[in-house]
């Protein structure tokens, strides 16, 4: 017998000793009945863990969230106007089978790219708005996520508006080689601009915010704002461990040990961001308005 087929025979063997017998009363467990916490494992009905706006009763750890949902919890209502909804990745360094990829996660995630950008406003203070959403090859930075962030901050340049930048991302994407990494110096570049307009820019830190977008545009903001709990660092753990050969405080590249080293400016949690956004929009001297100005005007 080949070695190969001797490996399916003893797998197919191991499945079927794990396989439970099925009970002529037992009940199906719904899927999705239940969150478990990634941080401290504590089990709660799902229901109660998004009526508590998808944060862990027991640790506070802030789950990640799709950028529907996150529109929901910040913004006014119908207030939102995005920008460049049908812009889409092409394959610039042929990657096999990226465009296949793409089309699955933009059927799932109903959006084209790992970021939505656009006007909004926030308790009536006009902004420019955008969220990366880590269900979206998590929210790796490509050539359209570099893109769709530098149109953004460029137009709120042009019309003396702020910007607020939710991040989240496992790094660059990787599937687009060199492009992708391009990115950094196109949105820091945006950002310098606008810095230069005298206008602000605010990014929020959700969880994970690591590798080239905490190197460059997440980095940049005049207020550093962290969701509690939530992972942010640029190499992982043990990479940094095996390079510099020492061992890393247990609480590293959390929210509250960046806080405490000089990395954010605040923590703040869910239920409180939006009144800390207008709050801050307040202090840096922008206006309420009635209307929302249009995406040419």
């Amino acid at each position: 017998m080949a070695l190969e087929d001797l490996f399916k025979v003893v797998k197919d063997r191991f499945k079927d000793e794990k396989k439970p017998e099925k009970q002529a009363d037992s009940v199906e467990i719904p899927r999705n009945l239940l969150f478990k916490c990634p941080r401290c494992n504590t089990v709660v009905y799902r229901d109660e863990f998004i009526k508590n706006k998808q944060v862990c009763m027991a640790c506070n750890y802030h789950a990640r969230i799709g950028h529907k949902d996150r529109l929901e919890m910040t913004v006014d209502k119908d207030s939102f106007v995005e920008f460049d909804a049908g812009m889409t990745s092409l394959n610039p360094i042929d990657f096999p089978e990226y465009e296949e990829k793409l089309a699955q996660l933009q059927e799932k995630c109903g959006t084209k790219e790992a970021v939505v950008t656009g006007l909004c406003k926030i308790r009536g203070y006009d902004a420019v708005i955008g969220i990366m959403d880590s269900n979206f090859m998590m929210a790796s930075m490509g050539s359209v996520v570099g893109e769709k962030i530098t149109r953004a901050i460029e137009y709120a340049t042009e019309h003396k508006l702020p910007v607020i930048l939710f991040t989240a991302s496992g790094g660059a994407r990787m599937q687009e080689g060199i492009v992708s990494l391009m990115q950094m110096a196109k949105t820091s570049g945006a950002i310098a601009k606008h810095n230069e307009a005298g206008q602000l820019y605010i990014t929020v830190m959700t969880d994970p915010t690591t590798g080239g977008v905490t190197a460059s545009f997440a980095s940049l903001g005049d207020v550093i704002i962290a969701e509690p709990k939530v992972l942010i660092g640029f190499a992982g753990r043990r990479v940094i461990q095996d390079t510099i050969r020492q061992q890393l405080p247990d609480d590293f590249q959390s929210a509250e040990f960046m806080l405490q080293n000089g990395f954010v400016d605040m923590i703040v949690e869910r239920k409180k961001m939006r009144s800390t956004l207008s709050r801050l929009l307040m202090m840096h001297n922008y206006k309420k308005s009635e209307e929302l100005p249009g995406k040419d005007g």
